[in-house]
């Protein structure tokens, strides 16, 4: 019998995919989103900063920039939800069309640019989740952001740690999207360096000494393995509580269509899987392993969910594929992943996490 995502597919993947994704949050914000039991097994649950994920896969970020659908986000499985980009002043983005889907390769390229409403209308309706009763359980991240024109980026990110800081389960520093001008700079380690620093103190003065949200940063995989390295060594002398790899790539493989890829942006979906779990097995690496690290990166099965674990993620994260394989993907990754470590006589996913790097 066909799914609701089956049924409804060819409505949606007519639509433009801006239009089409913000028909998808409409509808959830209006009661229609599909409700799927979470896979309750204990090889999948797992604490990490002190924080118990119930299962590993989580939301990436931009699907819901203004933390708008979280509950039904999490009735669909997650066991993590991190919404934003969000950015202290509301912005625009990009000039539209800013996204582009293509379907035989599932991919899909992004130049959005951090549109969302602001630091206001997100914490709104982040309070408004947190503040229902009873709201489903999840762990909930933050991903933040500089506005465009902020010349001096610390200061963005530490007004938002400011003004987030209760409400945050954990933070991720999202200094890797490509369509931002200059924002990639600041993953040159002295940069980082020197970003991080301000962060943690600003978390410091503003969520206490006592159980801080745990600061992530988000990195590109168009790093070289010096750049990783350098970036690793950087990480280590800091406060840092992890990593997130990767963002969307710059890439354009041979085999996507000349069109599609002609178009600037932010490549991610099935094309990056490969290239995304080789930097995450880098970092591993390059870490020895101190520093957890969430993977991302064309993630559409519970193989490849599996493959990133083993390679050295603690934490698994998607979006694209909901595109083409829609809401049931996420309880069938927890089921498959179940599969892959008892397969690998595993009795918990901590045993696989680096078992391959």
């Amino acid at each position: 019998m066909p799914s609701l995502f089956d049924i409804t597919k060819p409505f949606f993947h007519a639509l433009d995919p801006e239009t089409a994704h913000k028909v998808s949050i409409a509808a959830m914000k209006a009661g229609f989103a599909p409700k799927y039991e979470a896979v309750d097994d204990p090889k999948l649950k797992t604490t990490l900063w002190g924080r118990t994920f119930n299962n590993p896969i989580g939301l990436a970020a931009g699907f819901d920039k203004n933390a708008e659908v979280i509950a039904p986000m999490l009735n669909i499985g997650f066991g993590f939800v991190e919404v934003g980009t969000v950015t202290p002043k509301p912005q625009d983005g990009n000039p539209r069309p800013r996204v582009f889907r293509d379907v035989k390769s599932e991919a899909v390229i992004n130049r959005m640019g951090f549109p969302n409403g602001g630091l206001e209308v997100f914490k709104t309706n982040l309070v408004k989740f947190l503040d229902k009763r009873p709201h489903p359980s999840g762990i909930i991240g933050i991903n933040i952001g500089m506005n465009k024109t902020q010349k001096e980026p610390a200061k963005d990110y530490c007004r938002l740690i400011r003004a987030l800081g209760p409400y945050a389960d954990y933070f991720t520093i999202n200094i890797s999207s490509p369509n931002t001008p200059g924002l990639r700079n600041l993953q040159d380690p002295e940069n980082l360096q020197e970003l991080i620093e301000k962060v943690l103190e600003e978390r410091k003065k503003s969520c206490g000494k006592e159980d801080p949200p745990p600061l992530l940063v988000k990195f590109a995989p168009d790093l070289d393995d010096n750049e990783q390295h350098a970036i690793a060594n950087t990480v280590l002398k800091t406060d840092i509580n992890g990593i997130i790899v990767t963002n969307t790539t710059l890439d354009r493989p041979d085999f996507l269509p000349k069109k599609f890829k002609s178009e600037q942006g932010g490549l991610s979906g099935k094309p990056l899987t490969q290239k995304s779990t080789d930097v995450i097995r880098n970092f591993y690496k390059h870490t020895g392993g101190k520093v957890p690290i969430i993977g991302i990166g064309g993630v559409s099965s519970g193989q490849d969910a599996y493959d990133k674990i083993c390679a050295g993620a603690s934490l698994v994260q998607l979006y694209s594929a909901l595109v083409f394989h829609g809401p049931e993907l996420v309880t069938q990754i927890c089921r498959d992943l179940v599969t892959c470590l008892d397969h690998d006589g595993h009795k918990h996913l901590n045993e696989a996490i680096g078992s391959k790097a």
